[in-house]
């Protein structure tokens, strides 16, 4: 399996990984860098690799009417200023080959949405950045189906690739985590993330936005942990109940410690 170097550590290797921080980049820019410097020092006291996520526009919203962010303007400021206040690596996501490049210029690596996981002009474009590109797997994907999607951006040039399983669908407005999906991408020879907030997402639960069973977080957490995930993926917002996107299935940074402090211990007796 190939291991991701990133700043001083490695995906894929003997470091959980974490993925996280607010689903967008609020109007109120105070949340984000609230969120990374909280989530920082979790990740620092569990010895995790931490990469800090949010989105300057989530493209994909069930109503025209749903927040969608700052846009990319303001969110690469906002981004940068996190990279320069906490000496993280940050994440986004992009929807077309123009935010690739854009993007490219700031985070460290670049997020391919689930919905957009087989656009080929896009992952090509995200290839050609040299930044790490981390796939999230289309919910009406097989984990084995993720090859043709990982080849795009190899046969691009970059190898530095990362597959991010967040549930498949199941019959209408719910998700099923399928644990063996982690075996199956990494014999495919791809690190692992494992998303378990999206996960317990109800598509179009809440009518015109998801819904979502957070109570269920850290239950898919630790059994990813378990399967042999390399990292998770979690959005974590201080007020999840006020959050304009994504509420229902964030977490707050305190939950998210106690999921991270169990499956960081499972994590370490799982063989490598």
């Amino acid at each position: 399996m190939r291991l991701i170097q990133l700043s001083d550590g490695s995906i894929g290797g003997q470091q959980l990984v974490l993925i996280a921080g607010p689903c967008v980049i609020e109007d109120d820019s105070s949340v984000t860098f609230t969120t990374a410097e909280r989530l920082q020092q979790i990740t620092t006291q569990l010895d995790i690799l931490y990469i800090f996520k949010s989105s300057y526009d989530k493209a994909n919203r069930s109503a025209l009417s749903s927040f969608r962010g700052v846009g990319i303007d303001r969110g690469l400021e906002v981004l940068a200023e996190v990279k320069r206040r906490f000496h993280l690596p940050v994440i986004t996501d992009i929807h077309t080959v123009e935010e690739a490049e854009r993007a490219g210029e700031v985070v460290d690596v670049l997020q391919i949405p689930a919905f957009l996981c087989r656009q080929t002009d896009l992952l090509v474009a995200a290839a050609r950045t040299g930044k790490i590109v981390n796939i999230k797997k289309g919910q009406f994907l097989a984990p084995y189906d993720m090859e043709n999607c990982a080849q795009k951006v190899i046969q691009s040039g970059n190898d530095q690739v990362l597959i991010t399983d967040r549930g498949t669908t199941f019959g209408y407005g719910n998700l099923v985590s399928d644990m063996r999906g982690i075996p199956i991408i990494h014999d495919l020879g791809y690190p692992v993330i494992f998303d378990a907030t999206h996960s317990v997402q109800l598509p179009g639960g809440a009518g015109t936005a998801s819904s979502g069973e957070r109570q269920f977080v850290g239950t898919l957490a630790r059994a990813a942990v378990a399967a042999g995930a390399d990292g998770l993926f979690l959005e974590v917002h201080p007020d999840p109940d006020h959050a304009p996107c994504d509420g229902p299935n964030m977490i707050t940074p305190e939950a998210a410690y106690d999921v991270l402090r169990v499956c960081q211990e499972i994590f370490a007796i799982v063989p490598k």
